[in-house]
């Protein structure tokens, strides 16, 4: 990985004024941010309904509670977060990218979670271990609601790192590909181990995540030319 001195924007020279220039106005996508945690809160902790649709298939019940997934869990939180820091300093064309394909899924997630209000209810009633990652979970269980899971924004936020990863030219060995795919799965798999989403949970994040794609990579057809093709 190789960053050029040509990769790296010098935010000490940004202005309000100078906010439609070509060298910073990829920082109106920061925008997002707090209005999708409006959206969010609004539709978590304000707009609550009378009742919610439980999402829950047989294989959920066929996977066992495992406390150590909550690991892979809680580093999907620096993975998103770390890749949109990443391309904001070093690569703002894949910064812009991945923020379109969050702009769209997130997007997407809180309208399907608007007209079809659902929850999970496969959150264990106790533990048959007490360790500290059991004692996390259910400090965790006990500040995150069970609303609103479906499609899961875990499994789309780590498909955006992921795709932010393969699109940026600092990332274009196979190497870190592999890397950030796995890592994207670990996280993926991690929500149902630990009761936090259904498998049906993580179907339902596929489509929003390739329709998000199609709009943020699939102009050329193809995620950059320096990534390699997902869809045909």
């Amino acid at each position: 990985m190789t960053i050029r001195k040509t990769d790296i924007v010098d935010y000490r020279k940004f202005r309000f004024n100078k906010l439609n220039t070509p060298e910073f106005e990829h920082l109106k996508y920061l925008a997002f941010w707090p209005v999708y945690g409006l959206m969010f809160m609004t539709v978590e902790r304000l707009w609550i309904r009378e009742s919610y649709t439980p999402v829950h298939c047989a294989l959920d019940d066929a996977i066992p509670f495992c406390e150590y997934f909550l690991i892979p869990y809680m580093f999907w939180f620096v993975f998103l977060t770390g890749m949109i820091a990443y391309t904001l300093l070093f690569d703002t064309e894949a910064f812009k990218r991945m923020m379109r394909f969050i702009m769209v899924s997130y997007s997407a997630a809180i309208v399907i979670y608007i007209l079809f209000p659902n929850c999970q209810e496969l959150r264990p009633a106790d533990f048959a271990r007490d360790n500290v990652f059991t004692r996390f979970i259910a400090g965790f269980y006990e500040f995150d609601t069970n609303t609103n899971v479906c499609p899961s924004i875990h499994v789309i936020g780590s498909v955006a790192a992921m795709l932010a990863a393969w699109d940026s030219r600092h990332f274009s060995t196979p190497g870190w590909r592999w890397a950030f795919g796995v890592t994207a799965l670990l996280i993926s798999v991690s929500t149902v181990f630990i009761k936090q989403h259904s498998v049906l949970d993580l179907l339902a994040a596929a489509p929003v995540c390739l329709a998000a794609y199609h709009v943020a990579y699939g102009r050329k057809g193809a995620l950059s030319k320096r990534a390699p093709r997902l869809v045909s």
